[in-house]
């Protein structure tokens, strides 16, 4: 006889596997009404300080631009039901200022809180190239808050390529010392998580993906490449997922801007650069880079902004299928000349079509002498 078997589960817990199943099948669980009242009375806060460091804003600008869940949501509500995110130090968005933002992030920093920075930290003549806020008359370096808050935080995401690894500030010459803020965090051994979200400027997705899997599972549960980016966002090479990746293939690509065919030559960084930009797009997947007929110019890469000329062609990397490309020629006038590898496919091709012409040809022949029997 079978032994009935029951297992004991806490409302937090299935309240916790309900929400993040929901996310992984993609369901909105902000229109779900019975499970976003059973999530209201488990709601916790989780405080942001939101640094702007070496920065153009333009990340927290994208970041206004998220569809789903809205700005509003992430301000005000719940990112994921049962996790309300308070910004409590935002210099672009909150009301407060001088003084009184100061004292928010003084005051936020005595509990449980994310730390987010945009922007490079500047690190010559002592970080003083960058300064938030002051402090009895004296300014308050960028690097001096990110070493401070870094050590406190549950979890450190650095928006941006910028804050990920430097980005445009540390080109050539880099004269204020601009690095990402993870190097800032191992020269002074921190060792707080680190989650890098390079772009210029990221994807909304990437930022509300990431928060939603640290309230959900902390930072163990995001899985991390070499670079320290999450996986489910830069694990995919843009060139396997292009468009135009066919016009790749044939060996069809563009001489200068305005022609027809791929734009590998012209520049694209597709090959190197891993994002699921082809997959997203921007402005609430209105466009992206390549289908607006521009290169990709590799933002999300720790080489970003490559040297030399952005226009550079780079080496393919972890080639996929195909594994033998077409050539790649210069001149306009010089037409491809198919390998011995594409002749043969060719062949293959053209033997197989003939076979089933005829085939064809064979069957018709039969109807029409059953036709006249």
């Amino acid at each position: 006889m079978l032994k009935e078997r029951t297992m004991t589960v806490s409302r937090r817990k299935f309240l916790k596997v309900s929400a993040g199943s929901a996310a992984a099948l993609g369901l909105n669980l902000f229109d779900n009404p019975l499970l976003k009242k059973a999530f209201a009375s488990a709601i916790q806060e989780t405080p942001i300080i939101w640094l702007a460091a070496g920065a153009c804003s333009g990340c927290s600008v994208s970041l206004l631009n998220t569809l789903s869940p809205r700005i509003q949501d992430v301000l005000l509500d719940q990112v994921i039901p049962g996790h309300h995110t308070e910004m409590a130090f935002h210099p672009t968005v909150m009301a407060a200022a001088g003084d009184l933002a100061m004292e928010a992030m003084y005051e936020t920093e005595k509990k449980p809180f994310l730390l987010v920075v945009e922007g490079s930290v500047g690190t010559a003549d002592d970080g003083r190239v960058m300064e938030i806020g002051e402090k009895d008359g004296h300014g308050i370096t960028a690097k001096e808050h990110v070493e401070r808050l870094g050590k406190k935080a549950t979890a450190v995401i650095a928006v941006g390529s910028c804050a990920a690894f430097g980005g445009i500030p540390k080109a050539n010459m880099n004269p204020s010392g601009s690095v990402g803020v993870k190097q800032v965090l191992d020269a002074k051994g921190i060792s707080t998580p680190v989650i890098n979200l390079p772009g210029c400027a990221i994807h909304p997705d990437w930022f509300i993906g990431t928060v939603a899997a640290l309230l959900l599972g902390g930072p163990a549960s995001i899985k991390l490449d070499a670079d320290s980016r999450p996986t489910m966002h830069y694990s995919k090479l843009i060139h396997d997922n292009c468009p135009l990746r066919g016009q790749f293939d044939a060996g069809k690509f563009a001489q200068k801007f305005g022609d027809e065919g791929c734009l590998y030559k012209l520049g694209c960084k597709g090959p190197v650069a891993k994002a699921n930009c082809p997959e997203k797009k921007f402005n609430s997947g209105t466009n992206w880079c390549i289908e607006n007929r521009h290169p990709c110019i590799g933002c999300a890469e720790k080489e970003f902004p490559f040297e030399g000329s952005m226009h550079n062609i780079v080496p393919i990397q972890d080639a996929t299928p195909p594994a033998a490309y077409p050539p790649i020629y210069t001149s306009h006038e010089q037409k491809v000349d198919f390998s011995p590898t594409y002749g043969a496919v060719a062949g293959i091709a053209a033997g197989a079509v003939g076979m089933n012409m005829l085939k064809k040809r064979d069957n018709d022949s039969d109807r029409d002498r059953d036709g006249k029997e």
